[in-house]
């Protein structure tokens, strides 16, 4: 968290009056995740987000992690039709069969990048040539929807069996857990975040 906060209300990237949203962009949103755990549970939230707002995931996503086993891959992907019906009577995620079923497939094609890679962190990070794109946008109107990074790991996912991977939700994806620092220019996080793909040199 910036020392600003204890001077003045620091500039951000977009302004909300929910706490949630403003620790999930002062400490998380675009800090690079190399832990397992870590970049499935983004991966599944950002698949349960589709159609829904960011803010309705992140109110829930402790409810998220008790659901699905702190996404341990391992036991996710052992999840079977019995245990898919039960989350879905669970009101603390959203309850959307094609979304939960889609986390759990997931997991297991989670699972074979690991054993193919090593880590899933080695497989997905390919894609930036290991560090962190700095993009530098003035505005949110500069942040693109998609790349082409996007685009090449998106259909690169749905080779390898993953759902609810579409170039959109995988841009996001990649914002969320770093690949790219896309905090615009006068955000306080923009050259925080650009100091942590340094250290990945």
């Amino acid at each position: 968290m910036s020392k600003q906060r204890g001077l003045s209300e620091p500039t951000r990237c977009w302004t909300s009056t929910d706490p949630l949203y403003v620790v999930y962009h002062d400490e998380e949103w675009g800090r690079p995740v190399t832990d397992e755990r870590g970049l499935l549970e983004r991966l599944c939230l950002e698949g349960f987000q589709s159609g829904l707002s960011w803010l309705t995931i992140l109110r829930k996503r402790e409810n998220f992690r008790t659901a699905f086993a702190g996404f341990d891959a391992e036991r996710v992907a052992r999840f079977n039709a019995r245990k898919v019906e039960q989350l879905l009577g669970n009101p603390g995620i959203v309850r959307n069969r094609l979304k939960v079923e889609s986390a759990v497939k997931n997991a297991r094609a989670f699972r074979r990048v690991q054993d193919e890679f090593g880590s899933f962190a080695v497989y997905q990070w390919r894609f930036v040539d290991g560090r962190p794109r700095q993009n530098r946008p003035r505005a949110l109107k500069d942040i693109p929807a998609k790349t082409d990074e996007s685009d090449a790991l998106s259909k690169d996912l749905k080779r390898r069996g993953f759902t609810f991977v579409g170039s959109t939700i995988i841009y996001a994806h990649m914002q969320a857990v770093g690949m790219v620092n896309d905090h615009v220019v006068g955000c306080f996080r923009q050259r925080e975040v650009a100091r942590m793909a340094a250290t990945r040199a």
